[in-house]
């Protein structure tokens, strides 16, 4: 990554949408920091939060989907209903590795998320983004 396709930096503005909430199965993993920011914005016990919106993979936890759709247990109206406590991988998106392979993995990263590349979001500096997917959890 020493001369990256994007070194003059992205633009990103999330609009809240939803998009990247929805449609497909997989997981959103959760970080002890995540658990205990959501259990807060929630006002609930970990146990109870545990129970009622997280499944346990192997020794992880990760967000419940619903299962007809696979969107995202809080998202509801099309919006996050714990935008402000999301979970680090979120806060992250779309400053995923897959992502920024190539400008067209970009691209089309693109069509499903309408922050991507908009016109008045915020021009992101490779230092930034960089800053982002080192925060992504292993």
């Amino acid at each position: 990554m020493d001369d990256p396709w994007y070194k003059k930096g992205l633009r990103f503005a999330c609009t809240e949408c939803g998009a990247c909430c929805t449609g497909s199965p997989g997981y959103v993993w959760l970080e002890e920091k995540d658990i205990t920011a959501i259990c807060e914005h929630l006002q609930l016990s970990r146990e109870d939060f545990l129970k009622r919106y997280t499944r346990q993979v192997g020794h992880r936890f990760a967000l419940k989907e619903h299962a007809r759709n696979y969107d995202c247990v809080f998202l509801k109206d099309d919006r996050c209903h714990i935008y402000s406590a999301r979970p680090e991988q979120c806060r992250s998106f779309p400053w995923w590795v897959e992502q920024l392979t190539s400008p067209e993995a970009w691209k089309e990263a693109a069509k499903h998320c309408e922050g991507i590349d908009h016109p008045e979001g915020k021009l992101y500096s490779v230092e930034e983004i960089h800053s982002h997917l080192n925060a992504e959890p292993e």
